[in-house]
């Protein structure tokens, strides 16, 4: 069974620096990719950022060249290190991971999620 549990949020200050984990019950290459969506309240979750198998990430414009995506997989561990926190950064924060092949865990293409972990940033 797939679980992923996400830590590190909180309360934070515009211009500091948070780091989210993501932490997979199994070992992450299964996964084709793994991706960090967030969720305002009143607004629809939205992809954040984005690493492939391969090691090739994405961000959304709003929070590239201050969020690093990366993936440790001997932890099975995905990160989100985020510096210079805006105010509109706040929201849930909820880690993704979709499987690269069909196998006990699942059929290729299967979706898993974190329960989310809460991010602030105000002054």
């Amino acid at each position: 069974q797939v679980q992923l549990v996400e830590s590190g949020g909180g309360l934070a200050q515009p211009g500091e620096s948070m780091r989210l984990s993501c932490e997979a019950s199994v070992r992450i290459f299964a996964f084709y990719s793994m991706a960090w969506y967030r969720q305002a309240p009143g607004q629809q979750r939205e992809l954040v950022a984005t690493v492939m198998h391969d090691g090739s990430t994405n961000y959304t414009v709003s929070v590239k060249d201050r969020f690093t995506i990366s993936r440790d997989n001997d932890k099975r561990t995905m990160y989100l290190q985020m510096n210079s926190l805006r105010p509109e950064d706040t929201a849930v924060y909820f880690c993704n991971a979709v499987l690269g092949g069909t196998s006990y865990l699942g059929e290729r293409g299967d979706e898993f999620w974190g329960q989310g972990t809460q991010v602030t940033v105000s002054s």
